[in-house]
């Protein structure tokens, strides 16, 4: 697994609990790294973020009403 500066892993033993937050990072592909409990340690979850649709969150344009002619 590539450990990139920044980033947090969690212990995947709920009795441990550990933190880290990897300050350097390496280009090379492996495993994930394990905590000092033996346990193999997870990357924190962070929620995908849809940039894509965001252009349905805008409010539509206001076009001013057609007036009707009256004689």
């Amino acid at each position: 697994m590539v450990l990139h500066s920044g980033e947090r892993w969690l212990c995947s033993n709920r009795n441990c609990g550990c933190t880290i937050v990897v300050e350097s990072g390496s280009a090379q592909d492996g495993t994930n790294p394990r905590c000092s409990c033996g346990s193999v340690m997870k990357r924190e979850f962070k929620p995908p973020v849809f940039s894509y649709l965001d252009f349905l969150r805008l409010d539509p344009p206001l076009v001013p009403a057609k007036e009707t002619k009256q004689d």
